[in-house]
């Protein structure tokens, strides 16, 4: 595939060869860098620099006396990078994909509410349970793990790794602009009433009834 506009000649040429190594039966583990310079016959300074582009892709990982390893395919980590100097540029960048993850939701809703197993929904219901004692707590704690594992959990069954990454991107900018310290307990008490009902809901196969409130709590963020 020629994709010469997207990368270097030289990326794509590491590029293809994790790719080859990926279909090997042995292991995703790939050898020594003077084993793979030689092999692809550029230097080690060069190939250094591609495999930092790699790192930066979230396609390997390297570590002291362990090695490179070839890590299953995400696209939260080049996605991430991205939003991450966007929102650094301008924090209403995040506005924008919250409307961006807003839609998704609501669009694989139902789609992925009927995936769920009855394992799933008391999971979910679980959350809940642990979301609301923390909030009653002393000291207060903000479920702010829960939530995210909340709204996740939900659409896991898609199996849709585009989807996946975009939505585990929401959750990682979430906390990068500081919406995981809001400490307004009224505010948190009224998402997680949203969170138990939608909950139980989906545990009675009632599909439509969870979008419904789902929609609507999905419009307390703009009330922040």
């Amino acid at each position: 595939m020629a994709n010469h506009s997207v990368y270097s000649d030289k990326q794509e040429e590491f590029i293809d060869y994790l790719i080859r190594k990926q279909h090997e039966p042995a292991s995703r583990d790939i050898p020594s860098i003077e084993n793979i310079s030689k092999e692809l016959g550029i230097s080690v300074a060069c190939l250094r620099e591609q495999m930092e582009l790699a790192r930066n892709l979230g396609l390997i990982r390297t570590q002291p006396r362990k090695g490179i390893k070839i890590l299953p395919y995400r696209f939260t980590p080049a996605v991430l990078k991205s939003l991450y100097y966007a929102i650094k540029i301008d924090q209403g960048y995040f506005d924008q994909y919250s409307d961006l993850r807003n839609h998704l939701e609501k669009t694989y809703f139902r789609e992925a509410a009927a995936l769920m197993t009855e394992q799933d929904c008391r999971e979910l219901v679980g959350l809940t349970q642990i979301a609301q004692e923390k909030l009653r707590g002393d000291p207060i704690q903000l479920p702010h793990a829960e939530h995210r594992q909340y709204h996740i959990l939900i659409y896991r069954r898609l199996n849709n790794v585009f989807l996946n990454g975009l939505l585990e991107c929401y959750w990682d900018t979430y906390e990068m602009v500081g919406l995981n310290v809001y400490t307004d307990l009224a505010y948190q008490e009224t998402v997680w009433d949203y969170h138990r009902n939608i909950a139980y809901l989906l545990q009675a196969k009632q599909i439509d009834q969870a979008y419904q409130l789902m929609v609507e709590h999905m419009k307390l963020i703009y009330q922040r």
